[in-house]
Parts: C-alpha cells; structure tokens; sequence
C-alpha cells in the first residue's frame, strides 16, 4: 500500500510540518531563557536617591519639581531608573539627624540635603561615605562641609545661592521704597544658629552703612509669629526683613498677613512670599537654585566623585514687587525700582 503524503519524509507537507515544529521548539526555547532574565531584571532595585526636607511636602512643589527636572537633565525620571526616599522634618529641625540616620542605613545610593544648612549639617554627621549633595544660602566652607569650592575633597559636595550675600542689597531696596526708614526688624530662626549668624554678619555691615538700626527677632514655631509681631510693634519697627530659613518658606502666607495686618512692609527671599501678599522678595530663583541640585545628585548618580565635583552657585537673583500690597500699605514704590523689578504683581 502507497503510504501517505503526510508521512513521506520527501513529501512538502512533512517538510513544512518540519518547519513549524523546529520554530516552535526554537520559540518555547527563546522564551524559556528570556523569562529568567526578565524575572531577574525585575528583581533589581533601582538606585535611590534620599531626600532630605526641612519642612512638608506642601511647601515643596515647586523645588521638587525643579528638582526632578534637574535629574531629568542628567538622565534620570523618578520611578523610571531611579527611585527616592524622602524624609520630612516638617518645620523640626532636631527631628533632621534622626532623618538623616534613616537614610544611611537605607543605604541610598545619595543624599539630597535639599533642606538648607540644618540639613546639609545633618547629613554630614551622619555619614562619612555616603556622597551627599547639600543646598544652602549660607558660605559652605565656613560651616565646614567642604575644603573648597572647587575641590570639595570629601563626600559632599552641592549648589549654593546668594541669599545671605544679598542681604545688604534687601536692606538698600527697604531704603529705597522708604527712605525715612531706620529701625528695620530682622526675623531669624534659633533653631538654625549657622544661618542666623552668617545671616546676621551680612546684615549688619550693610546696616551701618545705611544709618540704620537692626532689631533681632526669633520665631522657630508659628506659636511665635504673634509676640514676635508684637516685639516688632513696640520697637516701632519701620519695616521687616525675613531671614533666609526654610521654615520660614513654609509659612510665608502667615507672614504675609501678619506684616498687611501690622501695616509693616517686609521683604523675603523668594518669588512666592509677594506671590501670596507679601510685599517684596529679592533672593535666588527658587526653581533654577533647586535644578542646579538635581543636576548635581544626576552626575554623582553617573559616576561623579563629590570630593572633585565643584560646588556650584545660582546666580539668577530676583525682583518681585506686589503692587496691591504697596497701595494697601499706603507705600508708593519708586519708578526706579519698578523698572529693575522682574515681576510686579498687581
């Protein structure tokens, strides 16, 4: 009997049946190794990055958001090739080193100190090896982070502004907007001694220089706002200079209202406190300041030693006047200063 087609070893049908066989045993065999690999792949955790705030998540939308762009600009998306651990002190700096311990022993692969010198001086004491990148207004070789700026030489290294170099220029805008002014109050947190004092030391030449009186006054809690505003009604102070703290930061609408309400014109560091009533600010660009750490965490997270990664600085330094808040306070400001101003709000 003639056998079939299909069982003929010469027959096209059993060539091709051949064929499909080989390419799904070839198939079955590809997969079979793949899946390993990508078990094993998923298995890997990304790298981690610690984030070290002073304050809330609340207060920090637009430093996180700059922050991540930074990373972005190095290569990195949060979620993507790199993960980030964040520890908040929520306005309680004693609460930092506790903090920072915790991400030591996550073993992060970098600490973001993005929460000014308490943290940066937290982060240090709590680890030797771990690269960190730190932040702050104040002069990092001077609170002992680095051994310069150009060659940090240990394991920090970070990105600085100029918010306590410019506190003079506050003090001559104050005059400007107010000529008679001379008894200015300057609000300082205890809590933060290394940038009360750098602070202070800036402030006080450019006082001098001026023909004008400082008055210090502390507030490291909100409970301290109202007898800090009422120190400064019985100084008869003429107008008010917020220090450069982040806890601060974190309470800007408050201050904002309690200046309005004591009819005293203040002055702060960032956009944000004339964005919500405030009625000047003159200091870093909080969005480029806080890129600039991201772009620093990005390299060290490519291969970067901080010991030889130069500590940068941000120099974009802006005006913003609200004008609603100038005519509320009965203040006229100056042609002069409206048009050196990068923002009136009206």
């Amino acid at each position: 009997m003639a056998k079939s087609g299909a069982s003929d070893p010469s027959s096209p049908l059993t060539a091709t049946a051949d064929i499909g066989r080989r390419a799904f045993i070839s198939l079955v065999g590809s997969a079979a190794a793949s899946w390993p690999l990508a078990a094993r792949a998923q298995q890997v955790p990304l790298p981690a990055i610690g984030f070290l705030g002073s304050t809330s998540p609340g207060t920090y939308a637009i430093r996180l958001g700059a922050f991540r762009e930074g990373l972005k600009e190095a290569g990195y998306v949060e979620g993507q090739n790199v993960a980030i651990e964040y520890r908040w002190a929520e306005g309680q700096y004693e609460r930092l080193p506790a903090l920072a311990a915790e991400l030591v022993q996550r073993q992060v692969a970098v600490i973001a100190a993005a929460g000014g010198t308490p943290s940066a001086l937290a982060a240090k004491a709590a680890t030797s090896t771990i690269p960190i990148v730190f932040e702050t207004a104040t002069d990092p070789i001077k609170l002992g982070l680095v051994a310069s700026l150009n060659r940090p030489g240990g394991n920090l290294t970070g990105v600085t502004n100029q918010n306590v170099e410019v506190g003079p220029k506050r003090l001559a805008i104050l005059r400007e907007l107010m000529p008679t002014a001379t008894t200015i109050a300057v609000l300082v947190n205890p809590t933060s001694p290394a940038l009360t004092e750098q602070t202070l030391n800036g402030l006080q030449p450019g006082a001098q220089a001026l023909g004008m009186q400082l008055h210090i006054v502390q507030a490291s809690t909100e409970r301290d706002f109202d007898p800090a505003f009422e120190t400064m009604v019985q100084l008869r102070a003429d107008a008010l200079a917020i220090g450069p703290d982040l806890f601060f930061n974190s309470k800007l609408e408050q201050l904002a209202a309690r200046a309005l309400r004591q009819a005293l014109p203040a002055i702060h560091t960032y956009r944000e406190f004339a964005a919500v009533g405030g009625l000047m600010s003159y200091g870093a660009s909080e969005a480029e300041f806080y890129r600039l750490v991201g772009v620093q965490v990005g390299k060290i997270l490519n291969g970067a030693k901080p010991a030889e990664l130069p500590v940068q600085q941000s120099t974009k330094i802006e005006l913003i006047i609200n004008l609603k808040t100038a005519k509320a306070l009965g203040i006229a400001v100056p042609q002069s200063l409206l048009a050196r101003a990068d923002e009136v709000i009206e």
